[in-house]
């Protein structure tokens, strides 16, 4: 598999649509699914049937059922299976939630969330496999277990995990279907305007250079991206913004606010990471890069994840509190912007 590819494989779930020919033979739904998708089994698509994951003509069915011709068959798969070796290594790991089907943990920054390309070690999948390891999903050769989302390698925050079968499944689902709520906490530059508003835009691999996304205003590439923001803090530079993520795509908030002109504080790879707003002053030009070496990352954290659980359907509600680095720099730049009025 080439860089590119293994880039390109972002979504942690499959989504496939298949309509019956009208000469289709009556066959169980699970032969007749395997029949049409590679590199899965049986057992993928019967855990998938078996958690709700097989709709046809809209509604969820059992694995014995049989495709008719004209049915409209749709499934969301957790990834396939791997084609590198995963290796448990005993990582620390901030685990704020647990039981018998999920886990939540507050990822701390730094720390990428599962191998690929150039990190194929010291990942949260690593760590989660030496946590887990008499458990049968992080032994069943899943390329990415129980993942059914993800952030970035420098921001921090709340991550669920499922811890089987039928909860990643159903977790799966929650994400694709976007019935999860998760909120995001951001330091920008500038101040956007209005203080509350709604993004979107499609995002994609960017043309140039394949390892960051851009925006297709035009719908032209990429897929369908909303990010929901609020001000809620203007430091006249920057600003302190909520944002809720109504799709999770990669990069999505970065690649969103440099988009309307407000990049991540030091985000390296979307323009933040110059002195945007502000004097030419040397002593504040200082003061900037003097944040930029307590932040030395994009000024983003998954502050909150809210879900139904997958097994007793009650409404889970996680929250967590912004790292160090990002206080810090957010109590000086209060303190900075203070002490000129």
């Amino acid at each position: 598999m080439t860089e590119e590819e293994i880039a390109d494989q972002q979504e942690l779930f499959e989504h496939y649509r298949f309509k019956a020919d009208p000469g289709q033979s009556v066959l169980r739904i699970d032969k007749f699914i395997f029949t049409r998708i590679e590199n899965t089994s049986r057992t993928r698509i019967q855990n998938a049937a078996n958690a709700g994951n097989i709709l046809v003509n809209s509604i969820p069915v059992k694995p014995n059922y049989r495709v008719k011709p004209g049915d409209i068959v749709q499934i969301v798969l957790p990834t396939p299976p791997r084609e590198i070796e995963l290796i448990p290594e005993n990582i620390p790991v901030n685990i704020v939630y647990e039981d018998d089907d999920l886990v939540v943990v507050n990822k701390e920054p730094g720390m990428v969330v599962h191998p690929a390309y150039g990190n194929y070690t010291g990942t949260l999948v690593n760590a989660l496999m030496w946590h887990f390891r008499d458990l049968p999903l992080f032994q069943s050769g899943e390329l990415r277990p129980g993942l059914v989302h993800r952030i970035d390698k420098d921001t921090s925050g709340i991550l669920v995990i499922a811890k089987n079968e039928l909860a990643l499944n159903r977790l799966s689902r929650q994400f694709f279907e976007r019935t999860t709520d998760r909120k995001y906490i951001a330091l920008v530059w500038g101040t956007p305007s209005p203080s509350k508003g709604t993004i979107t835009g499609n995002v994609g691999r960017n043309i140039r250079d394949r390892k960051i996304m851009q925006v297709f205003p035009d719908g032209s590439q990429g897929k369908t991206a909303i990010t929901h923001y609020n001000v809620i803090e203007n430091l006249d530079y920057v600003s302190v913004i909520e944002c809720k993520l109504e799709t999770g795509r990669t990069h999505q908030i970065r690649v969103h606010l440099s988009h309307i002109k407000h990049p991540l504080f030091n985000d390296d790879e979307y323009g933040g990471d110059k002195i945007l707003k502000g004097t030419t002053f040397s002593k504040y030009q200082q003061f900037v890069r003097n944040c930029f070496k307590i932040l030395p990352r994009q000024a983003l954290h998954a502050k909150s994840l809210a879900f139904d659980h997958p097994v007793t359907g009650k409404r889970l509600s996680f929250d967590s509190d912004l790292p160090e680095d990002m206080k810090q720099v957010i109590a000086k730049w209060r303190n900075y912007t203070s002490s000129r009025d």
